[in-house]
């Protein structure tokens, strides 16, 4: 198990604050309860990042290694609520409360930093029950949870940032033909507002309608502004847009989308992208793994 290295442990006992992290075991919890005891981490993440008015300039901070800090943040304490069998340890991509989960309620931070507290001490065990040495906590994590299911979806979401653009065009290409497009083209002509494709989707044989695409290789938020500029380069050219983005909208791009009397526009963020990928396994393998459940055998050693 991999234990941060930025603040010593007693120290963090004496403040009784815990790791940063730790401010969103219970909102995790809210949200799966939120849901009917599940959903998928995607849908969660985002449930859980509205609970708590993450604000869009913090959404944007990433980690060393390129993954959302706060995206981050929330797989380790959906970890940690894993280990204290409140919530199920399944790598399918859905989050789901064990029986335990759906009647606790965690109600404060002292009850938050007791949990964490609990399952800290049990990493610090060695197999036969010894004492490891004392390891230091963070108050911010920048490793990856070792269980974290979606380990994938980061590496497919920091390859597609790193392709030129002509590259990620022309996969977003191939990936709406293989969602039911036809005729898909890419355009990426300079000055057209944007645009840099178009396709026909088939709704049934007596009807089918003309929709534009931009695609953005984005670490950051997509703004309303960028929204409104596409909408008006389609305006009298299709009838529907889709804007493509590694990154993420902000609210009010959002709003923007759907805003009553302007043709809506349809987004796929970084999350729905690799969800498509991963819906019609393109440039994806399934394989199956397993661990050992180390609890099992306590009774027998």
């Amino acid at each position: 198990m991999l234990l941060p290295d930025t603040q010593n442990m007693e120290n963090v006992l004496k403040k009784k604050n815990g790791p940063e992290f730790i401010r969103f075991i219970k909102p995790v919890m809210d949200a799966l309860k939120e849901l009917g005891g599940s959903g998928k981490s995607s849908e969660v993440i985002d449930l859980v990042i509205g609970k708590t008015g993450i604000s869009d300039e913090e959404l944007d901070v990433t980690t060393r290694t390129g993954v959302p800090r706060i995206k981050n943040q929330i797989h380790w304490a959906r970890m940690y609520l894993v280990h204290a069998n409140l919530v199920d340890s399944s790598r399918r991509g859905v989050w789901s409360l064990t029986e335990k989960g759906l009647v606790s309620n965690i109600a404060s931070h002292e009850e938050v930093y007791d949990l964490f507290c609990s399952v800290h001490r049990r990493f610090e065990k060695t197999a036969d029950g010894a004492k490891r040495p004392k390891r230091e906590i963070p108050a911010d994590i920048e490793e990856e949870p070792e269980e974290a299911e979606t380990g994938h979806r980061d590496k497919l979401l920091t390859l597609l940032k790193s392709l030129p653009p002509v590259g990620f065009e022309r996969l977003c290409q191939r990936l709406l033909r293989e969602a039911g497009f036809k005729k898909v083209v890419v355009t990426g002509r300079s000055g057209d507002g944007g645009i840099d494709g178009e396709g026909i989707l088939e709704i049934n044989p007596l009807m089918s309608f003309k929709v534009l695409f931009q695609s953005k290789r984005y670490d950051k938020s997509v703004s309303p502004s960028q929204v409104r500029d596409f909408r008006g380069a389609m305006q009298g050219r299709a009838d529907k847009g889709i804007i493509i983005t590694t990154g993420r909208f902000t609210q009010e791009a959002k709003n923007e989308a759907i805003r009553d009397g302007a043709p809506p526009i349809e987004l796929v963020d970084g999350e729905a992208l690799i969800d498509l990928f991963e819906k019609n396994q393109l440039g994806l393998r399934q394989v199956m793994a397993y661990e050992i459940v180390d609890e099992f055998f306590a009774e027998y050693r």
